[in-house]
């Protein structure tokens, strides 16, 4: 029977944006959050902490365990956590005694989803039996960047016709993504990328250099990415003096939309490029764009540095997995799994390098970005090194 791997496609490209709106919605309503329910700020801080080491944990946990559940399961599972988490958003604070333990539980809850479909979506693209993975990859990943300017914008648009009030409302009707993409993964074909009993043992992959390599790459491609993007609203309202809401839309709204048009570059022209080239090119761009942010004395000319950084780590990480699945095809769930992991890692010690850097410079943020330029720097090294390990391969 031919089986139709567009609906597959769709499946993945939904999650992505899924996984969009689990990480970008929350982070809107801190400060709602703390008048409504006065909860203290540094407590609602603790939204994100636990969003990123539930995601943490799932990555572990995918290495070990999704291959005996089974794929099928588990990103079906993936999307019902989605939706009862934002659901219970809505719901949670005002039916638990303390407000902040039912936002939590929320979190936690559509933050295995996140988790789920951060590691399973990458194997099940690679799996489908399309010409160019490496192309399908970035454009894959390309969603979760579209998925991040969508919520940004229409939650936006939301608060301003019909009030911040009504933020319940709004993560009710986000919760219909994931309901519907519910029946997408549950009648979509999805293969396995490695037959049962073939994969590489976690220990396997562990005694093999290129999987170290590709470790470090992905903690890089996190760093870069989450360094620039966590800290682009605080460097527009700085570099700029704009507003909140113009300083989301100017920082970390277009750093998503340049980061989501080289992915999509990449995936419509990815089979006419070598992506190892198009890597090492982001990586010296992103360095620039790091250098630029940091020592250029004209605002605007920092905020393009900023905006532009976003598309200088597109094809970080999409094109870290690539890399790594083509040259060990055998790699299995748990490669997916610790290459994720890696990545969140680089996401939570790069924004955390350039705030301790920047609050032990009397909070000059110029100088946190400037340490933050390590980060292209040595993924731009271990570029070379891989390079340097094909030529001697070949």
């Amino acid at each position: 029977m031919n089986k139709n791997y567009k609906k597959t496609l769709t499946a993945c490209y939904l999650g992505f944006i899924i996984q969009a709106i689990a990480a970008n919605f929350a982070p809107l309503l801190f400060l709602k959050f703390h008048y409504e329910f006065h909860i203290p700020l540094g407590k609602i801080a603790l939204i994100s902490t636990v969003f990123f080491l539930t995601q943490l944990a799932v990555d572990i946990f995918c290495s070990f365990y999704v291959d005996r559940i089974g794929y099928r399961k588990c990103v079906v599972a993936s999307e019902v956590c989605s939706a009862a988490g934002l659901i219970g958003l809505a719901f949670l604070p005002d039916l638990l005694p303390n407000p902040l333990a039912g936002i939590i539980a929320s979190v936690v809850i559509y933050a295995i989803g996140s988790g789920l479909i951060e590691v399973l979506g990458s194997p099940i693209v690679e799996a489908c039996p399309f010409e160019h993975k490496e192309a399908a990859m970035s454009l894959l990943h390309s969603f979760y960047c579209w998925g991040s300017v969508g919520v940004i914008l229409l939650s936006t648009l939301f608060f301003a016709i019909f009030g911040i009030d009504s933020w319940k409302w709004l993560a009710c009707l986000w919760a219909i993504v994931p309901l519907y993409n519910i029946y997408n993964f549950a009648t979509c074909p999805i293969e396995h990328p490695v037959e049962d009993g073939k994969g590489m043992t976690i220990k396997g992959l562990f005694q093999v250099p290129l999987f170290w390599i590709s470790l470090i790459l992905m903690v890089c491609a996190g760093a870069s990415e989450l360094a620039m993007a966590q800290w682009a609203s605080a460097y527009a309202e700085s570099a700029l003096g704009l507003s909140k809401t113009m300083g989301d839309l100017a920082g970390p709204c277009m750093f998503a939309v340049t980061m989501g048009i080289s992915r999509v570059i990449f995936g419509k022209k990815g089979d006419r490029m070598d992506l190892m080239k198009f890597m090492i090119g982001s990586g010296c761009l992103c360095l620039l764009c790091y250098i630029l942010a940091s020592i250029s004395d004209s605002p605007l000319l920092g905020l393009i540095g900023c905006i532009m950084c976003g598309f200088s780590v597109g094809i970080m990480w999409p094109g870290s997995i690539s890399i790594c699945s083509k040259r060990l095809p055998g790699g299995g769930t748990a490669m997916f799994a610790f290459l994720a992991t890696a990545g969140d890692l680089g996401g939570a010690f790069g924004p955390a390098l350039v705030g301790n850097i920047t609050q032990n410079a009397n909070n000059d943020l110029k100088k946190g970005m400037l340490a933050g330029c390590i980060f292209p720097l040595v993924l731009i090294i271990s570029l070379l090194v891989l390079k340097g390990m094909r030529r001697k391969e070949k």
